[in-house]
């Protein structure tokens, strides 16, 4: 019989790219989200649950007599910890998607031992810490946490490509960039689910980074996008300084590099799919083919409030 996977936000990009590779990989899927189902993972033989993870009960209806594991793609504090420490006596490990951003301090390259920040209810990342302290404190079943930095893939609701697709939909020929030297992991969902089965495979229990292969810079991110979409533009170094309105600061801009380290991932199995320049490309096309016709701000509602003045170009003029 088929091992029995439960995919919590199955129809995000996270849980796109892992329903995909367990149902190639022989695991019954059952997708848990909100919304609507993605077709792709439904033609490939998942099923589908709708529910809001919030009401009493909800999980335990989904999880029924039992699944051999549940992948959370969507928890975010103490509370939803909680909701899967309610469930584990009819489950057979976690595998949770938390954030590199919980570590306190990033060394190059950060390794799971790191220290993290203090949990608590503040913002994204104490969060996080929160959630993976409940998990690891009362969990008697295996559970992975999944650290992952800036993630890209189809479905996502905070494409940080965006940053460029749209200069090129606009046509835009001239890119100011600032920190262009500076490197944000990035983390692309096939590796992020290579990441979550090899957990799966050896019932891993702790913190696991979940990053690419390869870690390109700004201006090396710029070059892959602009190659990949044969966009002819000339990308134009701005001072690294706070004079200037944010022009030229996109979404991997740092004054400070991360760069997770890999080897934990690798020694229990993990090895990486895609790299940025493999996968980035395609990234970009699917967000041309989503935004065809429709209001992106609708579809990408977390970098609109992430980002919500990056597209001034009346200031990168006057800067330019």
């Amino acid at each position: 019989m088929a091992r029995h996977a439960i995919i919590i936000g199955a129809n995000g990009q996270i849980g796109r790219a892992t329903g995909e590779r367990l149902l190639h990989a022989g695991w019954a899927v059952t997708c848990v989200q909100r919304g609507d189902p993605l077709p792709d993972l439904i033609a490939l033989g998942a099923n589908s649950i709708r529910i809001d993870r919030n009401e009493p009960g909800a999980l335990r209806s989904c999880v029924g007599s039992g699944a051999d594991a549940v992948i959370d793609t969507i928890a975010y504090d103490e509370n939803h910890a909680r909701q899967l420490l309610e469930i584990q006596d009819v489950v057979g490990q976690f595998s949770v998607i938390s954030t590199a951003s919980v570590y306190a301090e990033f060394p190059v390259p950060v390794p799971e031992t790191q220290a993290t920040t203090l949990a608590g209810p503040q913002d994204y990342s104490t969060n996080k810490v929160a959630l993976e302290n409940t998990l690891l404190e009362h969990a008697r079943v295996p559970v992975s946490l999944i650290r992952p930095c800036a993630i890209y893939g189809p479905s996502s609701r905070l494409p940080r490509e965006w940053w460029f697709v749209k200069r090129y939909l606009d046509g835009r020929t001239r890119v100011p960039l600032k920190f262009e030297e500076s490197i944000f992991h990035n983390s692309a969902t096939p590796n992020i689910a290579a990441v979550i089965e090899a957990a799966l495979e050896t019932s891993f229990r702790g913190p696991l980074n979940a990053a690419d292969p390869t870690t390109p810079n700004v201006r090396e991110i710029a070059a892959i996008i602009a190659r990949g979409l044969n966009w002819n533009c000339e990308f134009v170094t701005v001072p690294n300084d706070e004079t200037m309105d944010g022009v030229g600061m996109t979404p991997w801009s740092n004054v400070d590099n991360i760069v997770v380290d890999m080897r934990a991932a690798a020694q229990i199995g993990y090895k990486p799919v895609t790299d940025y320049a493999s996968y980035a490309p395609e990234v970009c096309r699917w967000l041309i083919d989503a935004t065809r016709g429709r209001d992106w701000h609708e579809l990408f509602p977390v970098f609109a409030r992430v980002y919500p003045d990056v597209f001034d170009y009346a200031a990168e003029d006057s800067v330019l």
